[in-house]
């Protein structure tokens, strides 16, 4: 698999994974005034279906294909590493440009110190997952023969 499929790849599966912890806050009622499908469909203007077709959009084409394209500039000696210090770099976009963008303020503290601290982890998780993944689907592979 070339790399920027690969990225790609990565980046949708990963956006799996981070929807399911967010659902499950949800469920559970963790912080349910932080709820980013609704904040993305408001600033679209749009229905939660949009909120969820820009998540999934931005999770996969943006977030997963800067990492390929980036990858060989971000420091780090593993692709997790590397993942997770992309998700960071994400969180802080995040926290700077689309926080005060949804009217939430910077870094999101609308919401109480939790906001940022919720998220970053979020980040931080999105990202290891999206370097385990795209290192997966690049390692090169062994022949059985």
């Amino acid at each position: 698999m070339n790399k920027i499929t690969a990225g790609l790849v990565a980046g949708f599966v990963t956006t799996v994974v981070l929807s399911a912890i967010m659902l499950a806050k949800g469920m559970m009622g963790v912080m349910p005034e932080l709820d980013v499908i609704a904040m993305l469909s408001a600033m679209m203007g749009a229905s939660p279906a949009m909120g969820w077709l820009g998540h999934f959009m931005i999770g996969t084409l943006i977030w997963g294909g800067g990492f390929v394209l980036l990858y060989g500039v971000i420091p780090g000696g593993t692709a997790m590493v590397k993942g997770i210090l992309f998700g960071i770099a994400a969180w802080l976009g995040m926290m700077i440009m689309v926080m005060p963008m949804a009217g939430a303020g910077l870094f999101g503290m609308a919401y109480g110190i939790m906001a940022p601290l919720m998220t970053l982890v979020l980040h931080i998780v999105y990202g290891a997952v999206l370097g385990i993944v795209f290192r997966r689907l690049t390692a090169p592979r062994m022949a059985l023969v």
